[in-house]
């Protein structure tokens, strides 16, 4: 029999269970695939937690490497024995094995190994969609990037650098400061002991910032809408802090005209032709060293909890693989 991670209530970590469960044949157009890595995102805590409601019981995860085991049938491009990894795809990754649509899997290419691939992918795809289509960021930009020692934020510190824009970022400590500073940060505010919207002024000299990306949420957003200079746009991409409240439309013609989105992975990646361009992307950036890809923590994927535990008290930095 395969394990897979499960959740019966909503809850805290202590909701997820290692479990027996079954993985049948493939059927038209799926794949069945065995896991070698799958990454942990914040979005898990959020289904997990039932901020975005699952249909229970559920299992966990939108990101993993692995290898092709079987493949059913109209599936021509891919064949047992395929190194592939996927970011976009329906929960379920926190297993050992299991079956999924082949149109939401990436064939790896070679000089990227599974625990990188399993590390990147969501984020990365993330970080595609973000600075190449969100807001398209060019050389000349002066970015705001909140939580940028984080997951996301590493991987679009130094993809924004590499297309010359300069990169401020926020920080929750001297070490996460550091840290995203060696990953492309030009400025990173610590805004526990600083007001960012003062600081993001002084450092652009009262310009502000054409786009914010931001996953915090209720604690940053207002600020964020006052560090854009007019016709400013803010990425609203998560809510690690909580959800925003409602907003007075009002709020955004008095501050310049903005724009506010809150876009997702899956709506830019529906598409089969979309995941495959962006993704090409991402792995082009990661092979040309321009992105390094560095997995912080790893933790045995029956230790699923704990490692959520640890990235909801901010006690992880960049990326986190479970091993399986």
């Amino acid at each position: 029999m395969t394990h897979a991670i499960r959740f019966h209530k909503t809850g805290g970590p202590e909701v997820l269970v290692w479990e027996e469960v079954a993985v049948g044949k493939p059927g038209p157009g799926e794949a069945r695939i065995r896991h070698t890595a799958v990454g942990l995102n914040f979005v898990d805590i959020y289904n997990r937690s039932g901020v975005y409601p699952p249909q229970l019981p559920s299992g966990l995860g939108g990101e993993a490497a692995g290898v092709v085991e079987e493949v059913g049938a109209g599936v021509t491009d891919l064949k047992p024995g395929d190194r592939i990894a996927y970011g976009n795809a329906p929960i379920g990754a926190y297993a050992e094995a299991r079956l999924i649509p082949a149109d939401r899997l990436l064939k790896l290419p070679e000089g990227i190994d599974d625990k990188t691939a399993a590390a990147m992918m969501l984020k990365g795809l993330t970080t595609q969609y973000l600075i190449r289509q969100t807001y398209r960021v060019k050389a000349g930009d002066t970015i705001l990037l909140h939580a940028a020692a984080g997951g996301v934020g590493l991987i679009l510190s130094q993809w924004a650098k590499h297309l010359g824009a300069t990169v401020i970022g926020t920080v929750g400590s001297e070490e996460k400061a550091k840290l995203a500073k060696a990953h492309g940060c030009d400025h990173t505010i610590l805004y526990t002991r600083e007001d960012f919207v003062k600081r993001v002024d002084e450092i652009t000299g009262g310009k502000k910032v054409p786009v914010v990306y931001d996953s915090v949420g209720k604690d940053t957003f207002l600020k964020s809408l006052d560090c854009l200079a007019p016709l400013g746009v803010v990425a609203l991409f998560g809510q690690s802090s909580g959800g925003v409240e409602p907003l007075n439309l009002g709020l955004l013609a008095q501050k310049g005209s903005l724009y506010v989105t809150r876009p997702t992975l899956n709506t830019y990646a529906a598409k089969r032709e979309n995941l495959v361009t962006m993704a090409n992307e991402l792995f082009d950036v990661v092979k040309s060293g321009a992105v390094k890809i560095e997995v912080h923590q790893t933790y045995p994927l029956k230790d699923a909890a704990k490692a959520h535990a640890d990235l909801a008290a901010r006690k992880t930095t960049g990326s986190t693989v479970l091993t399986v």
